[in-house]
């Protein structure tokens, strides 16, 4: 919705909306206010109800990633929700700037029927903007999310920091806790890709951007993770934890 709102080809499109309802005057519009307020009037219009409808819009996608409706679901639901929404804002946009507001159930039928056609073509609009807006400039793609984590509960799932055997277990610690998987060491750690790691135990693995300091211990070393916990290095390891630039020679 930020996005939209600073782009000017949402704002272009709004005024030129504006520009043709207003020398246009549908719904009684022209016979009820000079040319200037009525484009100011459709302008006010056009920018409640698209913002508002780009607000409904991005409610019912985020609750769509979940349950996935197909189209011919999802639009309708949108637009009648739009529509509602519309409504209330013309009702309460009459009364403030016209004085006036429907008197009847035929008049609120009528303004009804007129709003849900203008719901549609909102919903169009807003979808297409949505869909086709471009990235902001200089924007790095999303990284891509290790296969592993596909197998943690969604608590869980957070910036990968070790792998670690335990008994026929993986222990996979994130940075938002620990979870154990049923997966070989090996398995796990190909799953961890593109994660940068390194093995450094016959029992350990480690993403190496999450380590926060190294020491050394006789022969071996101990890698000090983001979360504060201790991974050792068994003696085979140490060598390529220094070529990665963890421990110093």
């Amino acid at each position: 919705m930020q996005r939209q709102a600073r782009a000017p080809r949402v704002w272009v499109a709004i005024a030129a909306l504006a520009v043709v309802l207003g020398l246009s005057g549908p719904f009684g519009t022209e016979s009820a206010m000079r040319l200037a307020p009525r484009i100011g009037y459709w302008g006010l219009i056009a920018a409640v109800t698209y913002f508002s409808g780009s607000f409904v819009v991005s409610l019912f996608t985020h609750r769509f990633e979940r349950t996935r409706p197909p189209m011919a679901i999802g639009f309708p639901l949108i637009t009648l929700a739009i529509a509602v929404v519309v409504l209330i804002e013309v009702v309460a946009i009459n009364w403030a700037v016209l004085g006036n507001a429907p008197s009847s159930s035929g008049e609120v039928l009528s303004l009804a029927v007129n709003v849900l056609g203008v719901g549609v073509v909102i919903a169009g609009i807003i979808v297409y903007f949505s869909r086709s807006a471009p990235k902001p400039a200089g924007s790095p793609p999303a990284p891509e999310a290790p296969r592993l984590l596909q197998r943690l509960d969604l608590v869980k799932r957070g910036a990968l920091i070790s792998l670690s055997v335990q008994d026929h277990y993986t222990e996979v610690a994130t940075s938002k806790g620990t979870s154990l998987v049923l997966l070989r060491l090996s398995d796990a750690i190909t799953e961890a890709d593109p994660v940068p790691g390194l093995q450094v135990h016959r029992s350990h693995w480690v993403a190496t951007g999450e380590v926060k300091s190294a020491r050394r211990d006789g022969a071996k070393a101990v890698l000090t993770m983001s979360d504060g916990r201790d991974i050792p290095v068994s003696r085979t390891y140490v060598q390529a934890v220094k070529d990665a630039g963890l421990l110093p020679g």
